[in-house]
């Protein structure tokens, strides 16, 4: 009887466990190119200085007392699990688990691993050295993120033919649908709000096909097309995302676009490219990839973009803000709480076309460009066009203005780079009332993270009037970058939950309030 228990136990703290271990895997990319280790490796405080460790203390007093070790295992563990049920309970999760089928094969892999260390530790351990077979159990307990490291190796190879099935499956079916036109999208950011504002205008004429959310990987591409491209999309628009350099090409070689949009270059993932000069390199593989009767479209505005020296078998065409020798140049911009209008000037049209969207911010109005320069290149009418933009949606996440009870958020939770922070600091900038900022930090920038950091808390001190900072060491270097710009210390607000910012808020507020949400990070940079 005592013996089953201690089998319940051990079984369900360790699925218990398991839940929040599968989500930091996921959300590291499956430890690809070591981010799951990385990961480990940084927050081993966090991961290894908890409740388990009094295991230890108590088997040493247990060996004293000649008490059973199975009453102090089973009592330990069915404590730990009441607690972990309600630390899970009580915790904010902004990127939750999914089962997905590659989770669902890893759990199988993971009991079935966990149930030979239970079998092999109970047939050589159990009768002669008891108090070895509960250090083993503790162990294989305590050191779970490993396990599942060694998991996901062991599992590597299935995902591995799983993906090249999955992967031919995806080119077959392109080469077969010789009507549809794929478009790439990459770049540093603004990805995904170009992905959709293209599709927009696209779909004023056409039928554009863009792939969801943020799904900008193999298996992302892989499953949109296998599961929603169909033989009446004249367009599939891909965004195309990059760790490291020849993964842009990896994904041209599996779609083969015809056209191609480089958003801003920066210096996102900066720590896994370890040079921008790689990052710039890795971009510009989409263009490089495009056929000779394929067009890439460039910003000029963008020095990385306008200094490449590229080996170009496509038609080039520019877009430009503040350089007016482009294929479709933006002026006269004004830029309101409400919205923005500018107007655009078309190589080889002499007249100016105004146009007008919901949309906030600089950014996106290069990203509107874009769309315009390829929309205009495919015989869009230039009053289709007009309209497309106006009807415009704004991304979620991405320099959203909505309401939050009476006063308003611009939501840019997605965004965490350095230019991307400043220009969403920019739109703020723009609106009246007090102006609040929620911010987490920007991450993956290696060398230039302090710097970038305390640059971030310049821009804020000349914007804001309060500064909320989620994770106190993720943000320390903008709390300084903030107080060596002479911003007032008490109108800075350290906090580790995100959710007590949004009640926070409500007592900061006066008036007509604004408040700014910056790069809302995942999970795994929670610091409690």
């Amino acid at each position: 009887m005592h013996f089953t228990f201690l089998i319940i136990v051990y079984a369900l703290y360790i699925l218990i466990k398991s839940k929040k271990t599968m989500q930091f895997l996921q959300q590291n990319r499956y430890n690809r190119g070591h981010k799951f280790f990385k990961y480990i490796k940084s927050h081993l405080k966090q991961i290894y200085l908890n409740g388990e460790l009094l295991f230890i203390p108590l088997i040493l007093l247990m060996k004293i007392l000649k008490y059973k070790y199975i009453y102090l295992f089973v009592i330990l563990y069915f404590v730990l699990i009441l607690f972990k049920l309600a630390q899970y309970k009580a915790e904010q999760k902004k990127l939750p688990l999914v089962y997905t089928k590659r989770i669902l094969r890893l759990y199988l892999t993971y009991i079935c691993f966990y149930t030979l260390v239970f079998y092999l530790d109970y047939l050589f351990l159990h009768e002669n050295y008891e108090i070895f077979f509960y250090i083993v159990l503790f162990i294989s307990i305590y050191f779970d993120q490993l396990v599942l490291i060694l998991i996901n190796y062991i599992n590597a190879p299935i995902e591995k033919l799983i993906g090249l099935y999955y992967k031919y499956k995806a080119s077959n079916k392109l080469k077969s649908m010789t009507n549809t036109k794929v478009i790439g999208i990459t770049g540093s950011y603004g990805k995904t709000s170009s992905k959709n504002i293209l599709s927009d205008i696209l779909n004023i004429k056409y039928t554009a096909m863009p792939t969801p959310k943020n799904f900008n990987t193999p298996f992302g591409l892989t499953m949109t097309i296998n599961n929603d491209l169909d033989k009446f999309n004249d367009f599939f628009i891909a965004e195309m995302g990059a760790c490291k350099k020849g993964e842009i090409k990896e994904l041209c070689d599996l779609v083969h676009p015809t056209y191609g949009i480089l958003t801003k270059i920066g210096v996102a993932h900066l720590e896994t490219f370890k040079t921008e000069e790689n990052i710039r390199k890795t971009k510009f593989e989409l263009i490089e990839s495009l056929p000779e009767d394929g067009v890439g479209v460039l910003n000029k505005d963008d020095e990385k973009q306008r200094t490449y020296n590229g080996d170009f078998k496509c038609k080039i065409l520019w877009i430009g803000i503040d350089n007016k020798d482009v294929d479709a140049y933006a002026h006269d911009i004004k830029l309101t709480n409400k919205g923005t209008t500018f107007k655009v000037k078309f190589n080889g049209d002499k007249k100016d076309y105004t146009f007008e969207t919901k949309l906030l911010g600089k950014a996106n109005i290069y990203n509107i460009l874009a769309g315009l320069a390829l929309g205009n290149y495919l015989n869009i009418p230039k009053e289709m066009l007009i309209n497309a933009v106006k009807q415009v949606k704004p991304v979620e996440h991405r320099l959203e203005l909505k309401k939050y009870y009476d006063m308003y958020m611009i939501d840019d939770a997605y965004n965490a780079n350095p230019d991307g922070c400043k220009m969403a600091l920019d739109v703020l900038k723009l609106m009246p009332g007090k102006k609040i900022v929620i911010s987490s930090g920007m991450i993956e920038l290696g060398s230039l993270e302090e710097k970038l950091h305390k640059e971030l808390g310049s821009y804020m001190a000349k914007t804001v009037n309060e500064v909320i900072l989620i994770g106190k060491d993720q943000t320390k270097n903008i709390y300084k970058g903030l107080v060596e710009s002479k911003f007032k210390e008490e109108n800075i607000h350290v906090l580790n939950n995100i959710m007590d910012a949004f009640k926070l808020v409500h007592k900061l507020k006066n008036g007509e309030t604004y408040i700014l949400l910056q790069s809302d990070l995942p999970d795994i940079f929670n610091e409690k």
